[in-house]
């Protein structure tokens, strides 16, 4: 064999090599310094503010959760979409320009979530739970709202959340100064 074909050879191995490399999880090195496998999950939680859910007869904090805020077109568009898990210490909250029905859908949306469309008084008036991953489903709220809080599957059932309770929260970024929160 002359050593053009072994070259090759060798080039096509490497190049095997390397392609069945890149469908692996990434690594990255852990703080002893040897590489631990990681995974995509999609677009990191941003923490914009706080959010606490309110059990309407006793006025008790029923769950405390760090928000990301999604108050432009494009944010509320784009949702939780293509994220892989998320912890149930955390959500995201939807805010509109104005009070009115809305509609959500798990288009690319991995994870199952709990959908609670909440009023301008901050009422919970309507919840979506366990909502089908990558559904195009449409999931009404059938009342007038203005702010949408996305948990987790289950978070609802978990921690007792249901109608009438109501939701205060507290944003760290700087929120649009026309609407009124």
């Amino acid at each position: 064999m002359t050593i053009i074909p072994k070259i090759l050879v060798t080039l096509s191995v490497i190049s095997y090599l390397m392609a069945c490399n890149n469908n692996r999880p990434a690594e990255k090195n852990n703080h002893q310094g040897n590489p631990t496998v990681t995974e995509d999950n999609g677009p990191q939680f941003r923490k914009d503010g706080d959010l606490w859910f309110i059990q309407k007869e006793s006025n008790d904090t029923l769950r405390h959760i760090d928000i990301e805020l999604a108050i432009t077109d494009q944010e509320r568009a784009k949702g939780l979409m293509y994220r892989k898990s998320m912890p149930e210490q955390q959500g995201m909250l939807f805010i509109f320009n104005e009070e009115q029905e809305q509609s959500f859908w798990m288009k690319n949306t991995y994870i199952s979530l709990d959908i609670l469309y909440i009023n301008k008084d901050k009422e919970i008036v309507s919840i979506q739970k366990y909502a089908t991953p990558l559904s195009e489903d449409g999931l009404p709220s059938y009342k007038p709202a203005m702010y949408v809080v996305e948990v987790v599957g289950g978070f609802c059932d978990k921690y007792h959340i249901t109608y009438g309770d109501r939701v205060a929260f507290k944003a760290g970024k700087q929120l649009p100064e026309s609407r009124i929160y």
